[in-house]
């Protein structure tokens, strides 16, 4: 059986050597990879077969960069995302849901962490049917504001239709429909058609957003490295 392949994404090297050697143990899991920033991360995902990430929330000091990085991570390649943190935060934890993390595992639980990725590998993670379900309503609330036709349009957008072709499909005239899109994109907040079918599309996390929020957290990320360095510790001796 082949083993599970693992990318590990964390800006601590102690931390990647102590867990490496740790999930190497498993019979079935190989760590094929490390990262210790986001755009390493990227480059790494464009070319490395893995299966699972471990993604830390905070590859940057005071920043929840991680959260970003597991979003770009996952429109490059099919993978299982598992957030690593020492932050037990329910808004941190919702984003990085909302992101694509299949499973959220505090760094002092790290002895779960061979069972999660082989659940979350195996698509057996109970938390999925859940995930799945967050995700409509997370849709559901970025749509609500739209009348029949803007979701309409919005529909078409998604589905890469261009405003002329959308015009000619919808039998409308363009002054029309430069005015509904337009009220659309007032509506979701953003600047352009693309941005619309992002945010969407990501439950309304956007980057702004996530670095806004890991700075008006600075504080909690320095507790959170004072949490890891126990915990990797405890890595080591197992």
């Amino acid at each position: 059986m082949n083993p599970i392949k693992v990318l590990i994404v964390e800006d601590d090297a102690d931390w990647i050597k102590a867990m490496t050697a740790f999930l190497n143990k498993e019979e079935d899991m190989l760590v094929v990879g490390a990262a210790a920033s986001r755009e390493e991360a990227v480059r790494l995902a464009g070319t490395l077969a893995f299966d699972v990430a471990l993604m830390d929330i905070c590859l940057t000091p005071g920043r929840l960069d991680g959260i970003y990085a597991a979003m770009e991570l996952l429109d490059l390649r099919q993978a299982k995302v598992i957030m690593l943190s020492s932050l037990e935060d329910e808004a941190i934890i919702t984003q990085a849901f909302t992101a694509g993390a299949v499973q959220y595992v505090l760094k002092t639980d790290y002895r779960m962490l061979p069972e999660t990725i082989r659940g979350a590998f195996r698509s057996t993670n109970p938390m999925e049917a859940l995930l799945k379900e967050f995700a409509r309503l997370k849709r559901e609330e970025q749509l609500q504001p739209l009348t029949g036709a803007e979701r309409e349009l919005f529909g078409l957008l998604e589905e890469g239709y261009s405003q002329p072709q959308i015009g000619r499909k919808l039998f409308k005239a363009e002054s029309t429909l430069k005015n509904q899109v337009n009220k659309m994109l007032k509506k979701l907040r953003v600047k352009s058609s693309k941005e619309a079918v992002e945010k969407v599309r990501r439950g309304g996390l956007m980057p702004e957003a996530t670095e806004r929020g890991a700075s008006d957290r600075k504080d909690a990320a320095g507790i959170d490295r004072n949490g890891e360095r126990d915990a990797m510790e405890d890595v080591r001796k197992e």
